[in-house]
């Protein structure tokens, strides 16, 4: 049985040693070779011996599967499930696995230090003394601003808790297809339409997966309902913001500014690079090493439990299945 972990970096956090649990197994195991995220092509090369996949957001798509006739599992490091074919799996009786809490600390600490950012200009200061121009920012300060937030699950809510904990004058609005009202209650929330969350927020931050349904969900048509000071934020998913709407919106002024996290095309290298009041990072929300460390665990974790032939830990429940189809 051998074991492809596509997912990068994979066993890089100081003290914890993932790869020595494999060996300790007795598992066979090949590491990602090209360092970044894979491109089809190259997955179709490397995966045609392979029983067990620890993947990353790398396309597991028909064409994958079909070129990995021994393979059995899917255990994905992280919670989205967008770059993996569910329905192509299970007619072939793979089974997926995924790490759905393990990542949301990180993306919503990071989602609110990105807010910071955007609202003091502390990256683009930076920027500047580096390049010795001294420029100081007139910004606002979060406590007393509106924040929209779009999609509260697992990392939506945590956002919602650092907001009320260090920023007790912040209005949050917020919208989701199952809305949990005694959160709500408890953390005095208002529940919204999403037209109504555009228009009113100074901040608007992006807590989905992508689906046939979020796959573009923020075009020119609800940019051109935000505030032209307001701010939007997406450490989700790319492909949920059309980066070529956006980027007109911040050129031409429609928008005050923006931090992605996640592309269309990663690595990205596209429009946004070029705009100064858009904060880029490279998909990095989950890159803290206490996350990081956990996600790699529990996507092992289940890799031994199915070589054992015990039952998976953290398999992808149902309702994954039947979003995928929409």
């Amino acid at each position: 049985m051998k074991v492809l972990i596509s997912t990068v970096p994979f066993g890089s956090v100081p003290n914890h040693d993932p790869l020595g649990l494999l060996e300790a197994a007795r598992v066979r195991y090949q590491l990602n070779p090209f360092g970044r995220r894979l491109t089809e092509p190259e997955l179709v090369e490397l995966i045609h011996d392979v029983s067990i996949l620890i993947a990353g957001t790398e396309p597991i798509t028909t064409e994958v599967m079909e070129a990995a006739p021994q393979l059995r599992l899917i255990a994905r490091v992280g919670i989205g499930l967008d770059s993996v074919d569910l329905e192509a799996a299970r007619m072939r009786g793979i089974a997926v696995t995924y790490t759905p809490e393990a990542p949301a600390p990180a993306v919503a600490e990071l989602t609110v230090g990105l807010m910071l950012d955007l609202l003091r200009s502390i990256s683009r200061a930076d920027r500047l003394m580096h390049s010795k121009h001294w420029r100081r920012f007139l910004g606002r300060r979060l406590d007393g601003l509106t924040v929209g937030v779009l999609g509260v699950g697992r990392v939506g809510k945590r956002v919602i808790r650092i907001l009320r904990g260090g920023f007790p004058n912040v209005r949050i609005l917020a919208n989701d297809i199952q809305p949990d009202f005694s959160f709500g209650e408890e953390l005095g929330i208002e529940w919204v339409e999403k037209n109504k969350l555009y228009a009113n927020s100074d901040i608007v931050t992006l807590h989905l997966p992508l689906t046939q349904i979020t796959n573009r969900l923020i075009t020119e048509r609800e940019i051109g309902m935000m505030k032209p000071s307001a701010f939007i934020i997406n450490t989700s998913r790319g492909g949920i913001v059309d980066e070529s709407a956006l980027a007109t919106a911040l050129t031409s002024g429609c928008l005050a500014g923006a931090a992605i996290d996640v592309f269309d095309r990663e690595p990205y290298s596209g429009v946004l690079t070029d705009i100064e009041p858009c904060i880029l990072t490279c998909h990095m929300g989950s890159m803290s090493e206490d996350c990081r460390a956990a996600m790699e665990t529990e996507a092992l974790e289940d890799v031994l439990r199915f070589v054992r032939g015990d039952p998976l830990k953290q398999p992808v429940p149902e309702v994954e299945y039947t979003v995928s189809k929409r």
